[in-house]
């Protein structure tokens, strides 16, 4: 595989991490309804009537759309400037393997001490991506 392919896949498996949250968190508030264990008129303005089993997958899915866009930008911009390189592809295969990781702590048992550091290994690999990139566009040049 090419460099450009290394460092655009993690973000085609967060795509697909997102549709499989996103279907899961249909299914699961689609089975909430048919179980009669939320009535639509109590979420049309307000999800937090979804029974917690669907709120894990809906709060998930708005995750999926936070901190990832970061990573989105900054790879748009290592590929637009011509500097990606196997540091800025390594960063986004640490941020593909931590937003798979935080989704399963999520969206399973949900142990908040888990979730915090899988999330925060893939916060801490957007942001070096970010340094990187600055550094690699205005120190190095």
């Amino acid at each position: 595989m090419s460099l450009v392919q290394w460092l655009v896949l993690p973000l085609i498996l967060h795509v697909v991490l997102t549709f499989v949250v996103g279907s899961l968190n249909l299914q699961a508030r689609i089975a909430a309804v048919k179980r009669g264990e939320t009535r639509l008129k109590d979420i049309a303005l307000d999800s937090s009537a979804w029974p917690q089993s669907a709120r894990k997958y809906g709060n998930n899915f708005d995750n999926q759309f936070q901190v990832p866009m970061l990573a989105y930008a900054g790879v748009a911009i290592l590929l637009a400037t011509g500097l990606a390189d196997a540091v800025s592809a390594s960063l986004m295969w640490v941020f593909i393997v931590g937003r798979l990781l935080h989704t399963v702590v999520h969206t399973g048992k949900n142990d908040i001490r888990r979730r915090l550091s899988t999330f925060l290994l893939s916060y801490f690999a957007v942001a070096a991506l970010w340094l990187w990139l600055a550094f690699r566009l205005f120190v190095i040049g």
